[in-house]
């Protein structure tokens, strides 16, 4: 058998594999059951499945999902659920099943979530993306991917579906936490660095896992911030700003991209052969495989409706360039008869279990099949992990006022209320896509103030209100504790924990349902939580109202995953800190920032904008935007690119290294950058281009490049960046890359209403 010689090539290997395999087996490849369903935990340790030994014996199966997934969609809770070292022990049962009892022993896949660690007991739990996108610290994040893949990789997974490349056009959108942001450039930044991260130099070592890119496409650009909604997107915007992630991922070197749920100009992205097919392989020259999101083939029946029958759905998908559904049952329902009835032939089939056994190969798992036990006790929430969840945090936390330097606090103030109900509940401030947690394993607000102010100042606490119930009963207890304080830390704001569980959870895909009906679960964002409005739920602001009544200084730290719009909390707060969800080291970071411990650094990648009304408000707008509101104005409230700092930076007027250049050269734009303040600090500097005059209509302004710098009080340091054709070019009318002759305005700054320009002209060809 020559597919088990490591001496032949991988295609070699392949080719000799599919020669032997049954038309079963094929479609065995192409399927993806849920993980947790193909064991049971016993008196006796795990046992496997029937479900699992039953899809064995009819052919077997590719791939399985989250076998170590923990939520209450799976669950699997801290008392059921296996520890780091049982997790690696229950994969490597059940790929010794695969391996060792299967006809062909062809290994199994293995994919996990690890939108912000890997969403299994034991795991490190990252900020969510939107936070670590706030560092603009690519360098960093790349660690944190480094750190996920290690800790994946340990106990056997061997493919994450993350990262999230969707552009939010609307934050109302539930999934926002997700995202890195607005940007296609900054998006382009992060993913790059995610797949360098998580894939590493090669997907053969042991701490490597395949990137999956998602959502395959337009997913963040649906009507009104609606999950899975129509996104009315043109061809030229799609390639331009919501396909330009996936195309420098896919050159970054990604090996597995999953399909959205929504459809663009009519046309869904589970069956799209011009997007799935020509764009992606034919014209980037992409090798992996595409999967599909959970459930989203029967859509193409059930929902979209644009094919008769599950068994058309599934062919639908497979002929577009779907290689892999991830729990579903269209493929393994459907393809053998499809076969049959020669809707598909078997150069369809053969097709795709090419792409994903090709894969197998390269990670080593003919080779190397099983996790390290040992190895997985030791990596998994390791202190250096730790360390590097701080870090990211520190670098995230976005400070948005500071009236009269009310920050840093002093640490000997006394007394000091923290009140709210985000300051001590670790769920709410962990994000979607999170495990069971336990509880010493997490820092809250209060926890991290505690152990800050030991033995100088002292501490009281009262949540006053939860995140969504309308009771006020907390409020007399807050408002006693706040009347004897000197100063209030409230920490407000969202919650995308389904870990409270009262809420009703989609059994097909994990999201929450929505309905009518008052519940206790603070849940109001994350995937299936699409919002209306933007405003603090519950009665969160009237609670900050009494308190502000009080007279004491008001700190107000969201914990959130989406822009809140609370125009009387912008004018009556002392200070506003955005830490979005922190993960588990979030209350130690936003307490370093509140003391002064640590400057903070992070700036906002989506604007917020200062009534939701005037959504869609993302910084690159058109310049032919339209007029006014009669109730507001169209700048946001906090623009792309701002944050404050406990320093201040000068920028002195930057400098073309030439103001003339042609199509395929480059000039290098220098910015001299000073800390004017009495503190080190980082600041962010953002490099723009404004084509001044094109031949369709452009954005007024572009993010093309961004450094973050360390600074000592009244230390300078020249920042520079490289224009060519990268930064000048756009899609044209008819979907290519140009770079147009004429004007360029060229800016930097410390964010998108903050800049000092200068103009670059680029020449015609002679």
């Amino acid at each position: 058998m020559n597919y088990k010689d490591a001496t032949f090539t991988t295609e070699q290997r392949v080719n000799d594999l599919i020669g032997r395999m049954t038309l079963e087996e094929k479609i065995g490849q192409l399927i993806q059951p849920f993980g947790w369903q193909a064991y049971e935990r016993t008196d006796d340790g795990v046992q496997l499945s029937e479900s699992f030994r039953s899809y064995m014996e009819r052919g077997g199966v590719g791939s399985l999902y989250g076998v170590l997934r923990a939520d209450p969609w799976t669950g699997v809770t801290l008392e059921s659920g296996l520890s780091p070292r049982e997790g690696a022990e229950a994969i490597n049962r059940i790929q010794q099943y695969a391996v060792e009892q299967t006809r062909l022993g062809i290994p199994i896949l293995f994919g996990e979530e690890c939108s912000h660690g890997h969403m299994a007991i034991g795991g490190t739990v990252f900020p969510v993306p939107l936070a670590m996108g706030s560092s603009w610290n690519t360098p960093l994040f790349r660690q944190v991917c480094r750190a996920i893949a290690a800790e994946t990789r340990a106990q056997g997974g061997t493919a994450t579906y993350s990262p999230v490349l969707d552009v939010v056009r609307d934050p109302r959108w539930g999934r926002t936490e997700e995202t890195f942001g607005e940007d296609p450039y900054l998006i382009s930044e992060m993913v790059v660095a995610a797949v360098e991260g998580l894939q590493g130099e090669s997907i053969a070592a042991e701490d490597a896992i395949i990137a999956t890119l998602k959502h395959f496409a337009g997913y963040g650009g649906s009507e009104g911030g609606r999950n899975a909604a129509p996104a009315r997107i043109g061809a030229r915007e799609l390639l331009e700003k919501d396909l330009l992630p996936f195309e420098k991922a896919v050159q970054a070197g990604a090996l597995s991209i999953m399909t959205a749920y929504n459809e663009i100009d009519g046309v869904p992205c589970t069956s799209n052969h011009e997007l799935l097919t020509r764009t992606l392989r034919e014209q980037w020259g992409f090798d992996g495989f595409v999967i599909t999101d959970c459930g989203a083939i029967n859509m193409l029946c059930g929902g979209h409706q644009v094919v008769d029958s599950e068994e058309d759905a599934a062919c639908a998908a497979l002929l577009a360039g779907v290689d892999m559904e991830m729990s579903g049952d269209s493929f393994g329902k459907h393809l053998l008869q499809a076969v049959q009835n020669n809707k598909v032939t078997m150069n369809d089939i053969d097709l795709a279990v090419h792409r994903i056994l090709r894969l197998k190969f390269e990670l080593g798992l003919f080779e190397r099949p099983y996790a390290d036990p040992d190895r997985a006790a030791t990596i998994i929430g390791q202190e250096s992990h730790i360390k590097l969840a701080k870090q990211i945090t520190q670098e995230s936390l976005i400070l948005l006022k500071n009236r009269d330097e009310v920050l840093p606090l002093s640490k000997v103030l006394g007394k000091i209320a923290v009140i709210g109900p985000n300051a001590n509940n670790i769920y709410n401030q962990l994000g979607d896509y999170t495990s069971p947690q336990q509880r010493g394993s997490i820092a809250t607000v209060l926890d991290g103030i505690k152990s800050k102010c030991i033995g100088q100042s002292e501490i009281m606490y009262a949540p006053g209100c939860r995140v969504k119930d309308p009771s006020t009963e907390g409020f007399d207890s807050a408002i006693q504790i706040a009347q004897a304080a000197d100063v209030i830390v409230a920490v407000v704001g969202g919650s995308s924990a389904r870990d409270f569980g009262e809420g009703t959870i989609d059994l097909k895909t994990g999201a929450a349902i929505i309905t009518d009906q008052s519940v206790l679960s603070d849940m109001d964002c994350g995937e299936g939580f699409d919002r209306a409005e933007l405003g603090l739920s519950g009665v969160q602001l009237e609670l900050l109202k009494e308190l502000h009544k009080t007279g004491k200084r008001l700190i107000v730290v969201y914990i959130n995953g989406r822009p809140i719009v609370e125009p009387w909390i912008d004018e009556h707060a002392d200070a506003i800190v955005e830490a979005w969800y922190p993960g588990q080291e979030g209350g130690n970071a936003i307490a370093d920032v509140l003391f002064g411990d640590c400057n903070p650094s992070g700036r906002l990648t989506i604007s917020i904008p200062k009534h939701a009304g005037q959504l869609p408000i993302y910084y690159n707008t058109k310049r032919t935007r339209g007029k006014r509101y009669v109730e507001t104005d169209l700048q946001p409230r906090y623009p792309f690119g701002y944050g404050l700092s406990y320093t201040t930076f000068r920028y002195d007027g930057i400098v073309l290294s030439q103001s003339e250049i042609r199509p395929d050269e480059s000039c290098v734009v220098s910015v001299n950058v000073t800390n004017t303040g009495d503190r080190a600090g980082q600041e962010v500097v953002q490099l723009y281009v404004t084509d001044v005059v094109s031949s369709v209509t452009r954005p007024a302004l572009e993010l093309k490049g961004f450094q973050k710098i360390q600074l000592e009080p009244g230390e300078s340091a020249t920042v520079q960046f490289t224009i060519a054709k990268e930064q000048l070019q756009y899609v044209s009318k008819d979907c290519r890359r140009i770079v147009e002759p004429g004007l360029f305005r060229i800016q930097v700054g410390g964010h998108a209403e903050s800049l000092t320009c200068a103009d670059l002209r680029v020449l015609l060809f002679e």
